[in-house]
C-alpha cells in the first residue's frame, strides 16, 4: 500500500483494518456469492444489525443498501415526495438534492444562504411534505447542531425530514428519532473505496411511498415498497456490492469495538487541535467562522496560496484536499475521520507552522 496518508474529504484514508477484511472477503470467496444464498443472507443481516447499533438507528427503522448517496437523492424524491419538498442548502451538496427535485419534475422550494453562513430562517412551506436538510455541507466545512434539527421537527411534526449524514457519520452524534429518511456513502467516514450507499427509512416513509404509489411510479427495482420486501428477507432487489456490504459490516463491528463514543470523542479533540492551528498561522482561516457551526469532520480553510499548503504536506506524507468548486483557488479541506489517528493529525498540526 502506499506510504501517504489521505485526509482527502472522500474518498479518504480506508480504515485501518481494511485490507485485512478485503484478504479475508477473497478467502471465503465472499464476491462470488449469490445473493440469494444464506451465507449472503447472513452477511447483509449482519451489516445491518451493525450499523444499528453503531449508529443507534431506532429497532423499526429499515436499512437498505444504494450504489451512493447521490442515488438516495432520487430513491427519496421518487418515493416520499408526490408535488413538492423544501430543502435548506448552503453549499454545493446540499443544493444537488434540490436540484434532484426540479429534474423529477417537483415543485420543490428552497432555502439558500451564502456558502458556509448560518441560515437564521427555518421557514417551511405548508406544500412542502419532506424536508431537506445536510448535517455536515462538506464542500463548504458547515454542520447544523442536533438542537436546530429538533426545533425543525418539532415545528413540522406532519412532514418527511430526509437528513444527509454524508461525512458526518459516525464521527458525529445524530439522534435518528428526529429523522424519518438518512443516507450516507461509505467512501468518507467508513474509510471504504466508493462504491455503496446506505439508505434509512421509517414507517412513516413506507406510508408515503404506498400513497405515492396510488398516483405515481416508484421507479422500478429499487421502489422502496420493493427494498422493504427483499429487505424484511436481508434481500436485495438486484445483485448488490456484496463485497463492500460484506466489508461495510466488518468495518461497524470494529468501531462498536472502539466505541462510538470514543469515536465522537476523539473526532472533537482532532478537530479542535486543527482549529487551534490554522487559527495561529497567519495565512489560513477557518471558512466557516462560528464555531458552533464549523463541521468537526471536514475542516474548510481559507488559505493564502493553497497549493503550496498541499504540496508541502503532500512531501511530508499527507495528501490534503483542495478547495470544491469556486473555491478551489482559495480553500483546502482536511478530513478528519475516525480512520485518521490522533497521532496523524497532530503530525499535520505539526507541519502547519513550517509552511510560509
Amino acid at each position: 500500500m502506499s506510504n501517504k496518508i489521505y485526509l482527502t474529504p472522500g474518498p479518504s484514508q480506508l480504515f485501518y483494518t481494511f485490507e485485512e477484511h478485503f484478504k479475508n472477503a477473497l478467502f471465503l470467496d465472499v464476491p462470488s456469492m449469490s445473493h440469494r444464498s444464506k451465507d449472503f443472507v447472513s452477511i447483509l443481516q449482519h451489516t445491518v444489525e451493525c450499523l444499528k447499533e453503531l449508529l443507534e438507528v431506532p429497532a423499526e427503522y429499515d436499512v437498505f443498501f444504494l450504489s451512493s448517496a447521490n442515488e438516495a437523492w432520487d430513491r427519496i424524491i421518487q418515493n416520499l415526495v408526490i408535488n413538492s419538498s423544501h430543502h435548506f442548502a448552503n453549499g454545493a451538496f446540499s443544493k444537488k438534492f434540490y436540484d434532484f427535485a426540479l429534474q423529477h419534475g417537483m415543485e420543490s422550494t428552497l432555502t439558500q444562504v451564502g456558502d458556509g453562513a448560518v441560515f437564521s430562517d427555518f421557514t417551511v412551506p405548508e406544500k412542502a411534505e419532506l424536508i431537506g436538510l445536510t448535517k455536515n455541507e462538506t464542500s463548504m466545512g458547515f454542520t447544523i447542531p442536533e438542537a436546530e434539527i429538533e426545533s425543525l421537527r418539532k415545528a413540522n411534526p406532519d412532514k418527511l425530514m430526509a437528513l444527509d449524514m454524508v461525512s458526518a457519520t459516525p464521527s458525529l452524534t445524530i439522534d435518528l428519532n428526529n429523522i424519518d429518511t438518512a443516507y450516507f456513502s461509505v467512501q468518507k467516514a467508513f474509510g471504504m473505496p466508493p462504491g455503496l450507499g446506505v439508505w434509512i427509512c421509517n414507517e412513516k416513509c413506507h406510508e408515503k411511498a404506498a400513497k405515492k404509489s396510488e398516483v405515481s411510479s416508484l421507479g422500478s427495482y429499487r421502489s422502496l415498497p420493493n427494498l422493504k420486501k427483499l429487505g424484511d428477507k436481508n434481500q436485495t432487489p438486484e445483485t448488490p456490492n456484496t463485497m463492500f456490504i460484506y466489508l461495510l459490516g466488518k468495518i461497524a463491528e470494529d468501531m462498536i469495538k472502539v466505541g462510538k463514543q470514543k469515536i465522537v470523542n476523539d473526532t472533537v479533540y482532532k478537530s479542535t487541535i486543527l482549529y487551534q492551528a490554522i487559527e495561529s498561522h497567519p495565512k489560513l482561516s477557518p471558512f466557516v467562522t462560528d464555531s458552533s457551526y464549523q463541521s468537526k469532520t471536514t475542516i474548510v480553510v481559507n488559505a493564502d496560496g493553497p497549493e503550496k499548503f498541499i504540496s508541502y504536506l503532500k512531501e511530508k506524507g499527507l495528501v490534503i484536499g483542495s478547495g470544491y468548486g469556486a473555491h478551489k483557488e482559495n480553500h483546502i479541506r482536511i478530513a478528519n475521520f475516525p480512520t485518521h489517528s490522533k497521532e496523524v493529525i497532530e503530525m499535520l498540526v505539526d507541519f502547519l507552522p513550517e509552511i510560509e
